[in-house]
């Protein structure tokens, strides 16, 4: 059997889909941190049948719970102080998402405007759909792809 040891400060990422924790790592730019992480992919699960997880030492102000949000809001956060958890934080849609996608339409005026920031607006929370703020393309949160 795999152990982990617990972390004192931090937080742990849990009920992330099988497969999607590098992906989250990268993301949430885990990797320019100096802190230490443990993925653990395909735990069993009683809930999802497989699962990631994902545990961080370091201090929570660190996660971008926007970002965590929009790449599955289904991901429970549990936020770990003198090694316990001292916090769930429940994740929703971000209305708003900036430079975390870039627009797909090729006469977008941000495919030409570099400097702009890549804005899109949660326009349909029931199907997770956004769109461009620039000109309106179409984006489904990957969440939502990924539930299906």
């Amino acid at each position: 059997m795999l152990n982990i040891s617990g972390i004192s400060e931090g937080f742990v990422l849990d009920h992330i889909q099988a497969g999607m924790s590098l992906q989250i790592y990268y993301d949430l730019k885990l990797d320019k941190l100096d802190c230490q992480v443990a993925i653990i992919k395909n735990a069993r699960s009683n809930k999802m049948g497989k699962k990631d997880i994902i545990k961080v030492e370091c201090p929570v102000e660190a996660l971008d719970l926007d970002i965590l949000g929009f790449i599955d809001h289904d991901i429970t956060v549990n936020v770990i102080q003198g090694d316990r958890i001292v916090e769930k934080k429940a994740l929703m849609l971000p209305k708003q998402v900036r430079n975390v996608i870039r627009c797909k339409n090729p006469r977008c005026v941000t495919s030409v405007e570099q400097e702009l920031d890549q804005i899109f607006f949660l326009t349909d929370e029931e199907r997770e759909v956004y769109r461009c703020k620039y000109c309106e393309e179409k984006y489904v949160s990957p969440g939502k792809r990924r539930r299906k």
